[in-house]
């Protein structure tokens, strides 16, 4: 059943999708994973963005027949807060380098009792609880309304829990499906947050995916995520409250298996090259003629507008 979807995902690519060809796969690496140790003749690239400097270097390199752009979304050091992560910066360079699909391996709260630490979920919704951050490419002269009901690439997402299926060790469990409760942090829940947050149906907490989704969206890139349980969030009475030390020792378990999925990942869509509703995110979502758009602006989203607008040229 699997080999007959994969088969009608590649027929339906077409000449429309032709610029999936030498596309490349990006990974934001979260918490825990600063780097992927098996990239192949990796060359380390600086890039300037109209949006500012991303979190940090970008490492361009080959996995598993496919060419990778790896950034770890706290910089390698860990020295960007949740809410100073250069979200913008960062989706812009990775779509600077063609890539169109990114996998976001990310440690979160578990705040229901099936998914426990050291499971993987890899979520299908998202409720955002931020209130810091800029959330849109479009601002400044420009409107664009892209579509977020389904906020990650249901195809990209179902890939990468095929793969993480395989590998996931005995006694740890992928979940398929579950909402990501995004909250701004630095600081984790009260616990009258995370049941609250529990009401709600949701699945795991985190302080990072929801803002790069809304932005790959516009950028035209098809985002999945990877969510790595580390804690119970402080809601189970039978567990201890996370805490800094809680998390880091349940990444570094997570960690070999979150690169071993990505790798596997990364090999299948080298093969398939999956389409996604996110590719064409801006078709029908750019609200303001391009001629009342200033300069200034058009020069700092040409990247993502040129397939509409034409390129544009600075008088």
């Amino acid at each position: 059943m699997i080999s007959q979807h994969v088969s009608s995902e590649v027929a339906e690519k077409g000449s429309d999708f032709k610029f999936l060809d030498n596309a490349r796969l990006g990974v934001l690496g979260g918490s825990g994973l600063y780097s992927i140790n098996n990239l192949e003749n990796v060359e380390e690239l600086e890039i300037e963005t109209p949006f500012g400097k991303p979190s940090d270097k970008l490492r361009l390199g080959r996995l598993g027949g496919m060419e990778i752009v790896f950034l770890a979304r706290h910089g390698r050091y860990h020295t960007f807060a949740p809410t100073e992560v250069p979200y913008r910066a960062n989706i812009w360079a990775l779509r600077s380098l063609n890539v169109r699909w990114i996998l976001s391996p990310s440690a979160v709260g578990s705040l229901q009792e099936e998914v426990r630490p050291l499971d993987m979920v890899v979520p299908d919704q998202f409720i955002d609880r931020t209130h810091q951050r800029p959330l849109t490419f479009f601002s400044k002269g420009v409107v664009a309304h892209v579509t977020m009901a389904d906020p990650f690439c249901p195809s990209l997402s179902r890939i990468l829990a095929e793969q993480g299926e395989k590998i996931m060790p005995e006694g740890r469990q992928l979940h398929r499906g579950g909402t990501y409760l995004a909250m701004e942090g630095p600081a984790f829940s009260t616990r009258a947050e995370s049941n609250l947050y529990r009401s709600w149906g949701c699945n795991v907490i985190g302080m990072t995916n929801h803002t790069e989704a809304r932005l790959a969206r516009e950028a035209e890139i098809a985002y999945a995520s990877l969510a790595m349980a580390t804690d119970y969030d402080c809601w189970h009475e039978g567990h201890e409250n996370v805490n800094v030390d809680m998390v880091l020792e349940n990444l570094h378990s997570n960690a070999k298996i979150a690169r071993e999925i990505v790798q596997a990942t990364a090999e299948r869509i080298s093969v398939i090259r999956p389409k996604s509703n996110a590719h064409k995110a801006l078709e029908n979502s750019l609200m303001t003629s391009k001629e009342m758009v200033p300069g200034e602006t058009r020069k700092k989203i040409n990247l993502f507008t040129k397939t509409y607008w034409g390129e544009f040229i600075e008088n």
